[in-house]
C-alpha cells in the first residue's frame, strides 16, 4: 500500500522535473551550490590551463555521441545545467569526476547533490572514460573561449 505522503512526494518531484526545459538561464549556479565547497574543486579554474585543439575536437565529436547536448547547451539551460562558463566555475577534476561517476558524486559531493537539487535530474553515467574526460573538457574550455565566457 502507498501511503498520501509518498504520493505527494512523487507528485512534487515529477512537477520540479517537468519544470523549466528549454528556458535561458543567466545563472546555473544556485545560492546552495554557490555556497557549497567540494574536494575535487579546490584549485585553478579549468580555463586558466592552454586549450589543447586536438583533443578539443575530439571532445566536440564526443558531446555529440555521448549525447551530452541532451541535456546540456551553451547560453541555454536544456535539462541540465548550462555549460557556458563552467571552466571558469569549476575545477578539471571537478569536471571530470562529474562526467566518470556522476551518480557517486550526487550522493557524496556537495556541489553535485546541490545541482541534482536545482535540477532535479540526475546525470547518468556514460561510462567516459579518462581520455574522453580530458577530450570533452578541452571542448568546454575551447566552448568558453569561443564564446568569450566567464
Amino acid at each position: 500500500m502507498v501511503r498520501a505522503g509518498s504520493l505527494l512526494v512523487i507528485g512534487v518531484l515529477l512537477g520540479v522535473a517537468g519544470c523549466g526545459g528549454g528556458q535561458k538561464a543567466a545563472d546555473t549556479t544556485s545560492s546552495s551550490t554557490a555556497a557549497a565547497t567540494s574536494p575535487y574543486d579546490m584549485g585553478p579554474r579549468a580555463f586558466e590551463a592552454p586549450v589543447n585543439d586536438a583533443l578539443a575536437t575530439q571532445g566536440e565529436g564526443l558531446f555529440k555521441s555521448k549525447t551530452c547536448s541532451t541535456c546540456h547547451g551553451f547560453g541555454v539551460r536544456i535539462t541540465g545545467p548550462d555549460l557556458k562558463g563552467v571552466t571558469h566555475r569549476r575545477t578539471a577534476q571537478w569536471m571530470q569526476q562529474q562526467m566518470q561517476h556522476p551518480d557517486v558524486m550526487t550522493k557524496q559531493d556537495p556541489i553535485s547533490r546541490g545541482l541534482l537539487g536545482t535540477y532535479a535530474v540526475q546525470m547518468p553515467n556514460l561510462n567516459v572514460t579518462d581520455d574522453e574526460a580530458h577530450s570533452l573538457i578541452e571542448f568546454l574550455k575551447k566552448k568558453d573561449k569561443e564564446l568569450g565566457a566567464q
